[in-house]
């Protein structure tokens, strides 16, 4: 049987992944907002002022003005240290990227970029500078209750609510730092993340007839990068319109040149490559960036985790333990694919006809994903081997018959490994010894 799956197209664009992937897009939608609540908050300040004014009611007026000038001094204060404030949080972000580069991978750094209370954090920082400095503004000197054109005192309440806001904020942010330069929490978040493009994956396993003739090729005409995901509604739409089927050629994940063939278009219509879609539509449903996401790629998350358990092999960290926790996760996320449908994904129309065909990993791609490189270094780590010999035996009961041989493969090259690795027979012996815990 072909394990092969289904999904209907995803109304929205990949547009959100990619926006949640900068840095740049929070902090900038907060000024934004921020501007327009000023506006909003200077305009109610004057008409409450007028209809004060208009009332005869000169205490109030009075009243008002004594309010806001204390909120000044306070307003005034908070413009001149939010900048510092901005500049410790920014400084603790950089270490704590540094170190869990360092420790960890490079690839762990879009845990920071990604995540949402940082992009919180600074963008309340910088909205409350703003805020700020747009309140001093607004402040008038005339100190007559008759001529005076403008009382911020709503202003300042909103910049006071920003500062609590942003120490509460600051508080999160630190906690969140400091669980993220543990090795413990950040395989955790990766884990998840990989769990979440599962869950995006259908559950059903189908048939499939073959796909008819290929008619043509759309090569890449972009920049050269990493193919991190498709408009897979777009292309959809657009094989309908033509009533072709779309396949997309490299998986999610591959590197694609100028040249590269991206999409290959499918038509059982005799010159049905005189009516393709324009190259243009398809081109620009293929998302090319410097680096994988997590978006539609199933595999990134076992590259990450197995990246994480080579650098706590290499001689410079040795730190077995941690090859440990990524393989624990390593299993957990096998062990929940053991019986999903894995390989191509075939996108349906609203008729339900099948208009793209997007390839991706299969079983055995998975599992040499998750294990080949950390057991080509476990030899010399007898806690690493024993917790590898117990993931494969806990993975053959859990597994299909049909999907037993590449975790046999890598368990016998694990006991090659060994036996040829370590001379004496009770290390061999030891070391083969299935362990959960490693040394436990």
């Amino acid at each position: 049987m072909s394990l092969r799956t289904y999904r209907q197209p995803r109304p929205l664009s990949p547009l959100r992944e990619h926006l949640r992937d900068t840095f740049w897009f929070s902090p900038t939608v907060a000024l934004v907002l921020v501007f327009v609540l000023w506006v909003s908050a200077d305009a109610l300040d004057a008409a409450l002022l007028q209809a004060l004014q208009e009332s005869g009611d000169h205490d109030a007026v009075r009243t008002l003005i004594s309010w806001a000038e204390d909120a000044k001094i306070i307003v005034t204060t908070i413009a001149a240290a939010m900048m510092t404030f901005i500049g410790v949080v920014f400084s603790i972000s950089l270490v704590a990227v540094q170190m869990a580069a360092g420790n960890f991978s490079p690839r762990i750094v879009r845990i920071f970029t990604r995540s949402r209370t940082s992009k919180a954090t600074f963008s309340v920082f910088l909205a409350t500078f703003l805020l700020a400095l747009l309140v001093l503004t607004s402040y008038d000197s005339e100190q007559d209750p008759e001529k005076v054109a403008s009382v911020p005192l709503l202003q300042s309440a909103l910049t006071l609510l920003l500062v609590g806001l942003s120490l509460l904020l600051f508080i999160a942010y630190v906690t969140q730092t400091l669980q993220l330069m543990k090795v413990g929490p950040v395989v955790e978040r990766v884990t998840k993340e990989s769990f979440r493009v599962l869950e995006r994956r259908p559950a059903q396993l189908s048939d499939e007839a073959p796909l008819p003739d290929e008619v043509a090729t759309v090569p890449h005409r972009g920049r050269s990068g990493t193919l991190r995901d498709v408009h897979v509604a777009r292309l959809v739409r657009a094989a309908r319109r033509r009533d072709v089927v779309l396949r997309l050629v490299p998986r999610i994940g591959d590197f694609v040149v100028p040249g590269t063939p991206v999409i290959a278009v499918h038509s059982r219509r005799n010159g049905g490559h005189r009516d393709l879609p324009a190259w243009q539509v398809l081109q620009s449903s293929v998302s090319v960036g410097v680096e994988r996401t997590f978006h539609q790629d199933l595999g990134f998350g076992l590259r990450q985790l197995a990246d994480i358990g080579l650098r706590g092999l290499s001689p410079a960290v040795n730190d077995p333990t941690t090859a440990v926790q990524c393989i624990d996760r390593i299993v957990q996320f096998l062990a929940a694919v053991a019986h999903r449908p894995l390989g191509a994904v075939h996108h349906r129309d609203r008729d339900g006809v099948v208009r793209l065909v997007q390839d991706g990993p299969g079983w055995a791609d998975l599992v040499d994903l998750g294990f080949a490189e950390i057991r080509g270094n476990a030899v010399r780590d007898a806690q690493v081997s024993r917790r590898l010999m117990a993931a494969f035996d806990d993975l053959l009961r859990l597994v299909p018959s049909e999907r037993r041989e590449p975790l046999e493969r890598h368990r016998a090259l694990l006991v090659q490994a060994v036996e040829r690795g370590v001379s004496e027979a009770a290390e061999r012996a030891f070391a083969l010894t299935p362990d959960r815990q490693g040394i436990g």
